[in-house]
């Protein structure tokens, strides 16, 4: 399940980055709960690090498929780039909380993603995940359910040193 859950992340991913000839993503590896993965991108390569909420409340609802996931993309010249997907479109002008431990970080919100608001904000949302115990993130679907994902750290800070050389 965690395998096919993988599969349907890359693709998302890859589409999201606009990536229509991109190559098939490679796991470089798997760090606890975060996974390492590249693929070629035109004439750059795209790194980045993926993991999958251990909970999700409510749990009466059709999630689908959920991800965290902080990419590089030196061609881009975007580095560390947090980014929650989400298995249904979110509400239009809504919000998306990230709080690890006690920090709270805002996300906006396009379609079923979301980014964070303040671009200089995400190298401080990518520290306090590598040196947090407890990720949540919170989000409001189209049709206004209130949702909410937990997400284990372990392993984020090993999975971002692997893509730290993305070139």
């Amino acid at each position: 399940m965690f395998v096919r859950k993988l599969t349907t992340a890359l693709a998302i991913v890859m589409a999201c980055a606009g990536a229509a000839s991109a190559q098939s993503p490679t796991r470089i590896q798997q760090f606890n709960a975060w996974g390492a993965y590249s693929y070629q991108a035109g004439a750059g390569k795209v790194c980045y690090v993926l993991s999958v909420p251990k909970e999700k409340t409510p749990a009466s609802v059709d999630h689908g498929d959920i991800f965290f996931l902080v990419s590089q993309r030196p061609g881009q010249n975007i580095s560390y780039e947090p980014q929650a997907m989400m298995g249904y479109p979110l509400q239009e002008n809504s919000k998306v909380t990230v709080t690890i431990d006690d920090k709270s970080f805002v996300m906006f919100t396009k379609g079923n993603s979301a980014w964070v608001e303040n671009a200089a904000e995400e190298p401080a949302l990518v520290a306090a995940m590598k040196n947090g115990k407890a990720m949540s993130v919170a989000a409001k679907s189209r049709k206004g359910t209130a949702t909410n994902y937990s997400y284990s750290l372990s392993g984020i800070s090993a999975a971002l040193k692997q893509i730290e050389s993305c070139k």
